[in-house]
């Protein structure tokens, strides 16, 4: 059966199928339940009347009433406008109309009573309101006593007739019609501990809301449930996984002591110990492992990860890792095969550019277990590519892979799913790590290696440029190689923006003695390595280059970092890009240009990288600027289906329902208990595809 939610709109009064079309394809809007959790993005104060006199530019919206003492058109062709002076006892304000002049010129009378809403801007000390809502003076409106709610819509819609206040019409029809049918889908002692309002009480309030102390608590109400239920799925399926599938135990350590005595480059850090201790609890519990490795930019994650390879290894099973890009795989690979030569391991790399015949090989290697670890990009996942026994398997995440793609490594050993290892290089804000990853085990490295010297962070205006081209000469001149960043390689007509190949030229201008590399995005791969490689070899001091750079070379001579119209990168690639330096004893610097015009949020970026290297505290900072949608690809991972939570606002309401999912399944995990009803009754009704449970169905 159908329930009431899953009904279509095209039934609602006023909609019909074309407009029911319409609103499905610009909003992804199709049944009831849809249309009640469309919420709104923004709400309008109509609660009360501004006396004009005391409207000013710095208002948001306001409501005025009075009369139209004078219409006026000014200008010509395209600078004509319509002018209308609107008063009332206290004072005159213009009312400036640029674009449908006959249409509203019409609608526009002469000492007739109107409510007028809208922004005020100010011109010197003149106030005007260009293209206001315009509505005649009745005793509904009269009343100033509601928040209007304002709707996502689109041209398209418009045009249709299907504005904000549309949509609000079509949404109190159905909100009215579910009177019947909302059920609540918490438990009561939650609503007691929580002081949270009933779920039909919350739904009718964050559309119409009486005031702000009701908008309030609906939607603390309804970011809760969110949370929760979105909680509380992470948590049941770790449950679920952990109860229902066995790992290989792995407890054998002499090959990892081995390499400790003899062969260990560095001191590990206190968090890179504890870190492998982690992993090795574990690995020896009989339990398969799921668990997200956290660190910032140059923490030595790769290092933690070949050192439970050996675990693995050492016990007579198989590893692989794999990364995102052909790049990144092969920094990996000869990262690990210089330590797993020393301990005579068998390691090889697999890629999209491996010849037929080398494939060929690989692919016996892993069948008959001479190939103790394999690296390799997504040419891993193909079906061809079997194991005589995986043990381990460890994700360069970069945010590129996703829950479907980590399945099907799982599925390459037929007895025990192999445990698993998440690495990201980018780190992640808490928040957004317990919604996306909420089903792995978290492990975190927050401290560098020792020796390391903090990278110097400076920002310079374009004006700078003489006094910067100084200090690069200055650097050269001590031994040292410099990376010049450009955001664009050609010249683009929208973006007024420096240019690789323009900014390439500038550079061999100002060093004719230097020899300088060029490397970006559109060279063919040989290319790009031949030019990557004379820098790595200090044939050249200086590489210009676009982002390809971002995870890329490793150059421990290379101390300096310019990057042009910094305003332009986003907060974690501007992070990711500074920490290509500091990688040796010297002490490194990066220089953020920019240019003296910048937005609020660039300057908020620029003054970030700044102040901290810290790359969590980075991280918090970009998901309050940009939103968790756009942070990397999560909004593609499918989990962050949010419709009224903010991960960057809520992390205390967030913290809140996940301890509380996580006591409830602890307490009762198949959610039978009676006081639980309300919980299996609402998971049941939804779709077995729904991604957020917090959803009516």
């Amino acid at each position: 059966m159908p329930s009431f939610f899953d009904t279509s709109i095209e039934f609602l009064k006023g909609v019909g199928p074309q407009k029911a079309a319409l609103i499905g394809k610009e909003l992804g809007l199709f049944t009831y339940g849809d249309i009640i959790q469309h919420y709104p993005f923004r709400y309008e104060d109509r609660t009360q009347f501004h006396p004009i006199a005391e409207v000013n530019g710095d208002m948001p919206f306001v409501q005025i009433k009075g009369r139209i003492r004078r219409i006026e058109t000014i200008g010509e062709m395209r600078k004509k406008r319509l002018v209308a002076h609107f008063a009332d006892e206290s004072g005159t304000i213009e009312l400036i109309w640029f674009k449908g002049i006959p249409w509203v010129s019409k609608k526009l009378k002469l000492g007739v009573d109107y409510v007028i809403f809208g922004k005020p801007s100010a011109f010197g000390k003149k106030v005007n309101m260009a293209h206001p809502e315009v509505e005649v003076l009745t005793t509904q409106n009269d009343q100033a006593s509601f928040l209007q709610p304002v709707y996502h819509t689109s041209e398209k819609m418009k045009a249709r007739y299907l504005d904000s206040k549309a949509l609000s019409k079509i949404i109190r029809q159905v909100m009215l019609l579910a009177e019947n049918y909302i059920q609540e889908s918490l438990p009561e002692k939650l609503t007691q501990q929580f002081a949270l309002i009933d779920k039909k009480f919350a739904l009718w309030h964050i559309h119409f809301p009486g005031n702000n102390e009701l908008l309030k608590k609906a939607q603390h109400r309804l970011k809760f449930e969110e949370l929760f239920y979105i909680q509380l799925k992470l948590l049941k399926s770790k449950t679920n996984r952990i109860d229902k599938f066995r790992g290989q135990v792995f407890k054998d350590s002499s090959l990892l002591t081995e390499f400790y005595r003899d062969h260990l480059p560095f001191e590990l850090t206190g968090a890179q110990k504890r870190v492998i201790r982690e992993i090795y609890q574990d690995m020896k519990s009989g339990k398969q492992m799921n668990r997200l490795l956290q660190g910032d930019v140059g923490s030595g994650k790769t290092i933690v990860a070949f050192i439970c390879m050996l675990l693995v290894v050492g016990a007579g099973a198989q590893a692989a890792m794999m990364a995102p890009t052909e790049i990144l795989a092969g920094q990996h690979y000869d990262g690990l095969k210089e330590h797993a030569d020393k301990l005579n391991l068998g390691i090889a790399r697999l890629t999209g550019s491996s010849k037929t015949k080398e494939r060929r090989a690989i692919h016996a290697g892993l069948l008959d277990g001479s190939i103790h670890i394999i690296v390799g990009t997504h040419a891993l996942l193909e079906d061809i590519v079997q194991f005589k026994n995986l043990g381990l398997a460890v994700i360069d995440e970069q945010h590129r892979f996703g829950v479907a793609q980590r399945a099907r490594l799982w599925a390459k050993n037929k007895n025990f799913y192999p445990h698993v290892l998440v690495m990201t290089a980018t780190p992640i804000p808490r928040t957004l790590a317990m919604t996306l990853y909420g089903d792995l085990d978290v492990s975190m490295i927050d401290e560098l290696p020792a020796g390391r010297k903090a990278i110097k962070t400076l920002h310079q205006y374009d004006s700078g440029r003489l006094r910067l081209f100084g200090f690069m000469k200055e650097q050269i001149a001590l031994g040292r190689q410099i990376y010049v960043v450009y955001p664009l390689i050609e010249e683009s007509d929208k973006l007024d923006l420096k240019d690789l190949m323009d900014g390439f030229e500038s550079v061999i201008r100002a060093f004719p003695d230097q020899h300088v590399s060029i490397v970006h995005g559109k060279m063919k791969p040989q290319d790009k390595d031949f030019e990557m490689q004379r820098f790595v070899r200090h044939e050249t001091h200086i590489m210009v280059a676009t982002t390809v750079i971002e995870v890329g070379v490793n150059v421990p001579n290379a101390s300096v970092m310019v990057i042009e119209n910094a305003e332009r990168f986003g907060l974690a690639q501007l992070h990711q890009l500074r920490g290509r330096v500091g990688r040796g004893a010297e002490q490194s610097y990066c220089i953020l240009m920019t240019d003296y015009k910048m937005s609020k949020d660039s300057r908020k970026r620029i003054d970030t990288m700044v102040r901290t290297n810290n790359g969590f505290e980075i991280a918090d900072v970009d998901l309050q600027l940009r939103g968790p949608g756009d942070i990397s690809g999560t909004q593609q991972s499918g989990v962050l289906d949010l419709l009224i939570a903010d991960l960057s606002k809520d992390s205390q309401i967030l913290q809140a329902a996940r301890n509380v999912a996580s006591d409830i399944l602890e307490d009762d995990p198949n959610l039978e208990k009676p006081e639980h009803r309300n919980i299996l009754r609402h998971i049941q009704s939804l779709k077995q595809t729904a991604v957020n449970w917090g959803r009516i169905s």
